[in-house]
């Protein structure tokens, strides 16, 4: 092949691409504005422009480890002049991979992730009836009709050791305030984003129906999540079932909470130096859904704390790593952006770095402990910090045993990971 321009597309192959919904790849001229922000061009070459011109052609490389690389962390899309979605497209050719059972041994992890969901409705290989077993010892009642809201927990945040404690955060801060909510524990089901961003269509339907089923058999309205990636879907992609429900994310609840005076936080300081925390925006959170300041606003409020800001924040964020089914993916060392977002928060000079999403939470620890700075940065949830701040306060019940903030040590994230 001696040039691009003696290449005949394949119509057959564009139009199974179309068909899969990744027509967007059409209005592309190749300007290469997507291959400059990439996030992987920071640790090797890699390019989406690419992607999308074999799309084009019908000549996607379904055997090879470049169509599952994408994260789905919306930069590209986000400076398209064209209005490309590249992420439309990489989907769009993984669904044609999943449907030949074409798995590069980088995702083979993707398809015992597909058969844990639609057997336990999870994919870390956890029991369905121990969906709800991070509650112990909390009082929680299940969901009924009427409720205030119905707390939608997720599944890292259900089964992951280190990310329970994220759960009996919210959960401990909601009782503080006094809201009526309820969970549906072995009810729920993954809300089956990052299962549908690797291309498996059928087991994302699969758990929506799942879900909607027992949203509308128990009566919810209002829908709570502490994931981003469960706050996507149910609020962009379940109105394809033709449902809607109000959905919230737990940092904007929180704050609404504040400002309504349900949740008062301790004011003031107790004379030591502040505790310098920097917060990483998650893509499908600010990005993606366009959610950056309710989690500031509510670290600004916190007593002892200095929020500091790291380079590639808010709109221009560097993903962790994990969307796009990759928190299922191998991914060598020297190629994760979450060593490279450690880093920053430590130039920073941050000792906190705080987030609100189990994908960057799980990434950011790995990190932390492989480059060995768990010694000097802590990686917290936003409601881990508010819990710790009203338990200094006096203010709350420690149910889970949880040291309080700045004892240094946290078990790695993902021990149950697939």
């Amino acid at each position: 092949m001696s040039s691009l321009e003696t290449v005949t597309p394949f119509g057959e192959i564009v139009q199974e691409i179309k068909a899969a919904g990744g027509e967007a790849f059409t209005y592309c001229y190749q300007c290469g504005k997507c291959d400059v922000v990439c996030p992987w061009n920071r640790v090797r070459n890699f390019s989406i422009r690419k992607i999308v011109l074999q799309a084009a052609l019908g000549l996607p490389e379904i055997e090879l480890d470049e169509i599952w690389r994408c994260t789905t962390c919306g930069r590209c899309p986000s400076i398209c002049p064209r209005g490309v979605d590249q992420i439309d497209v990489s989907v769009a050719i993984r669904r044609i991979a999943t449907a030949y059972d074409v798995f590069p041994a980088s995702v083979a992890a993707y398809t015992t992730a597909a058969a844990s969901l639609s057997g336990d409705g999870n994919p870390l290989g956890g029991e369905r009836q121990r969906r709800d077993a991070w509650a112990g010892g909390l009082s929680l009642k299940p969901y009924a009709e009427g409720m205030e809201l119905l707390f939608f927990v997720g599944c890292y945040y259900s089964y992951d050791p280190r990310l329970r404690k994220v759960a009996v955060a919210t959960a401990e801060i909601l009782k503080k305030a006094g809201v009526d909510f309820g969970i549906l524990g072995s009810r729920e089901s993954c809300c089956g984003e990052s299962i549908r961003k690797t291309g498996n269509e059928d087991v994302f339907k699969s758990l929506a129906r799942e879900n909607i089923k027992a949203f509308i058999e128990h009566g919810v309205k209002k829908i709570l999540v502490a994931s981003p990636h469960c706050y996507h879907t149910f609020k962009n992609e379940y109105p394809e079932f033709m449902v809607h429900f109000e959905v919230v994310h737990v940092s904007q609840f929180l704050a609404e909470l504040v400002e309504e005076g349900r949740l008062e936080l301790p004011a003031g300081g107790n004379g030591v130096p502040p505790l310098r925390v920097t917060y990483h925006d998650p893509c499908y959170l600010g990005r993606h859904n366009g959610i950056y300041d309710p989690p500031r606003d509510l670290l600004k409020k916190l007593p002892g704390l200095e929020l500091v800001e790291m380079p590639d924040s808010r709109q221009d964020s560097l993903c962790c790593g994990g969307g796009g089914g990759r928190i299922w993916a191998e991914t060598p060392k020297e190629e994760r952006f979450s060593d490279l977002r450690v880093a920053q928060a430590m130039e920073a000079g941050a000792e906190v770095l705080a987030t609100s999403c189990p994908y960057c939470i799980s990434n950011f620890e790995e990190s932390r402990l492989s480059l060995g700075e768990d010694d000097f940065l802590e990686v917290r949830d936003i409601t881990e910090l508010i819990q710790e701040a009203l338990q200094e306060n006096g203010e709350g019940d420690r149910e889970d045993g949880a040291a309080p903030r700045g004892d240094g040590a946290h078990p790695p994230a993902g021990e149950s990971s697939p």
